[in-house]
């Protein structure tokens, strides 16, 4: 379980850098709703409401979703931001490998 979270961490830093990403969970919910997100990453500590919400349009869209075990500081601290990420929705995962470790689930 850790080499995954490890290497979890290591192509999310990747996509960072080479892809394109929105931060938010109200963003995340619009996107996932107009199914143009390729994956939505959510923290551990997302209100119960909204993660409900995202969970409920992934499913009718087939877009998976990765729930970090970490809190949404803990999130914005490794996506390098001085304030809480709840919500990642990825639109071009770029050069990281990151949708295979979610398949691989």
């Amino acid at each position: 379980m850790a080499e995954q979270q490890v290497s979890f961490e290591g192509e999310l830093k990747t996509l960072l850098k080479t892809g394109k990403v929105i931060f938010g969970a109200r963003k995340a919910i619009k996107y996932v709703k107009l199914g143009k997100v390729k994956m939505v990453i959510i923290a551990s500590t997302l209100r119960g409401d909204l993660k409900e919400d995202i969970t409920y349009y992934a499913k009718l869209s087939n877009i998976p979703i990765y729930e970090y075990k970490g809190s949404g500081w803990d999130l914005g601290t490794l996506c390098g931001k001085p304030f809480m990420i709840s919500t990642i929705s990825v639109l071009d995962e770029g050069d990281s490998k990151i949708l295979d470790i979610i398949k691989e689930r």
